[in-house]
């Protein structure tokens, strides 16, 4: 195994054995939203805090809680997205969503026969940890289980903007 494989296992372990911004937020005013992956039985919860929903993709996530249960790829991704996203714009988590969806070689409504989002500049956006999770397209079957949080992250945020309108 390469060092650079030695590394990215280390970093997977590390945000599994101490995940980030683990816990939960009061609800309201934080939007709590959970996710599940039928096929594994992962759980997630996200707790997502936006300053001002209503100014769109302008809007800061200012506090983000996760809570669940699940393999190391799923709670060790839903520790590095929130601590990748915490303090940023609704836009730049989109862009970051799109990109670490691109790293992973899956646009969920490609699977499911929609059109699939070109998650164009967004490519080029630094992962950072979230690099460790390259290799998981590997497996397939566990490309679900890395992108449960995000998944359920955007939808959290998007029923935040919702609930302003």
């Amino acid at each position: 195994m390469s060092g650079l494989e030695d590394l990215y296992r280390e970093i997977i372990l590390d945000h599994y054995r101490s995940p980030r911004n683990r816990g939960e937020l009061p609800s309201p005013p934080a939007h709590r939203v959970e996710g599940f992956n039928p096929l594994c039985g992962d759980e997630i919860v996200v707790y997502v805090e936006v300053d001002d929903a209503a100014k769109g993709d302008a809007a800061v996530v200012s506090d983000i809680r996760i809570g669940g249960q699940g393999c190391s790829i799923s709670q060790s991704s839903a520790s590095m997205m929130s601590a990748a996203v915490k303090g940023h714009t609704v836009g730049e988590i989109r862009d970051l969503t799109r990109s670490f969806k691109s790293m992973m070689s899956i646009h969920e409504e490609g699977l499911e026969g929609g059109e699939v989002d070109d998650p164009g500049e967004a490519d080029a956006l630094e992962l950072g940890d979230l690099e460790a999770l390259r290799g998981v397209v590997k497996f397939p079957v566990r490309i679900k289980c890395a992108t449960l949080s995000w998944n359920t992250l955007a939808q959290g945020l998007d029923e935040a903007a919702a609930a302003t309108t």
